[in-house]
């Protein structure tokens, strides 16, 4: 797979890889092994999830080897990471520097693509007025992955949420390959994944997720 240099792509045609199966990993010293797992099975996008801070060595890594594999690197909370490190965007929470005022954070991202978590119909019509790229939908089922995800808002809610706005949705939190069929039949244009993806064997899982997605 033809690795690309991270300069010449535009944020349109990172925009355009936003679908199917997002995988979430979670900093520690199975990062990288998981990473490989699941870009192997065919997902396209990861992101980093560093929330005591990024390592940089292992985002470095993190990067050659999503280029290798032509995928989407994503870095939570941290802006200033994902510019310094060539990433392809950053995806921010309520509270993270820049989620109340993306239209600031964009002038300094530049190409970079930029994601929102959001809950409700109008945190996502302000998404969706301010420059960003795609929105985090969720927690959608219960989930022990995020200790601040906040009640469950069901498919009823992921499906009024998605449908107040115009902009890629990745539905997020307790998803596996059970209920992936429920998330899909929303018409959201990604998966989010945590644990689905971090138990003893990540390719397999992830294979899963990914045959599931595509079914």
């Amino acid at each position: 797979m033809a690795a690309h240099a991270a300069a010449r792509v535009t944020r349109a045609q990172r925009a355009a890889r936003l679908r199917g199966i997002y995988a979430i990993v979670n900093e520690s010293e199975r990062a990288l092994a998981i990473a490989k797992a699941v870009l192997d099975a065919g997902v396209c996008i990861v992101q980093y999830r560093a929330k005591r801070g990024v390592v940089a060595e292992r985002l470095e890594a993190l990067r050659v080897l999503t280029h290798r594999y032509d995928a989407l690197l994503i870095v939570n909370d941290d802006a200033r990471a994902a510019n310094d490190f060539a990433c392809d965007g950053v995806h921010l929470g309520p509270g993270d520097p820049g989620f109340a005022d993306p239209a600031a954070l964009r002038a300094g991202l530049g190409e970079l693509l930029i994601g929102l978590s959001c809950g409700t119909v109008e945190e996502a019509q302000f998404a969706d007025a301010a420059r960003v790229d795609y929105l985090g939908v969720g927690s959608v089922y219960p989930t022990g992955s995020k200790s601040d995800a906040g009640e469950p808002i069901g498919i009823e809610g992921l499906t009024r949420v998605a449908g107040a706005t115009s902009l890629p949705v990745a539905a997020i939190g307790g998803i596996g390959v059970a209920n992936l069929p429920e998330i899909r039949r929303c018409g959201v244009a990604m998966a989010a994944v945590i644990s689905a993806v971090a138990g003893d064997d990540p390719d397999r899982a992830a294979r899963e997720l990914v045959e599931g997605w595509t079914a």
